[in-house]
């Protein structure tokens, strides 16, 4: 399935609207953990700004996730648990080794996240299907969502350009 194409039917909309929910739980489960995965002394070098950056990103992307899991739960479709994508990017993604790759860490998370929701409005802007759940709510919790993700791009891109 790609998002290169509409979106022809209720289970393929469910399919990508479960992909967003992963991708929401890998970006929350990265930003609680960065902290904690850093070396102590990298860890204390950390700015509030930072710290307040990855804490509202973990919030953000719950929420998101929340979001989305109630449209995949109308379409009578179920997700991924969180605790399972915790556990899986704790196996899979090794710690950042500072601020920086941190920082560029949760830029790549946040622009991959955009990117994603710009494709799937497109593909659903496209397409003539009749869903199970509402076009405009649908189209209206993708574009917020989206809206989110291009702050968050510039929330991380700005405190990148102030500690260069």
């Amino acid at each position: 399935m790609s998002l290169g194409q509409r979106v022809s039917s209720d289970h393929q909309l469910a399919r990508l609207l479960q992909i967003g929910v992963v991708l929401e739980e890998v970006v929350e489960s990265r930003a609680a953990h960065h902290l904690e995965s850093l070396p102590a002394d990298e860890r204390q070098a950390i700015d509030d700004d930072v710290r307040e950056l990855l804490a509202e990103a973990a919030e953000e992307s719950a929420g998101h996730r929340e979001r989305l899991e109630a449209l995949v739960d109308e379409l009578d479709a179920e997700t991924v648990a969180y605790e399972e994508i915790n556990a899986l990017v704790d196996a899979q993604y090794g710690p950042p080794e500072d601020t920086d790759g941190v920082l560029y860490d949760q830029l790549c998370n946040e622009e991959t996240a955009y990117k994603f929701y710009d494709d799937l409005i497109e593909a659903v802007e496209a397409s003539d299907a009749e869903f199970a759940i509402d076009r405009d709510r649908l189209l209206e919790t993708l574009y917020d969502i989206r809206e989110e993700e291009r702050e968050g791009v510039e929330e991380v891109t700005e405190i990148m350009e102030r500690r260069a």
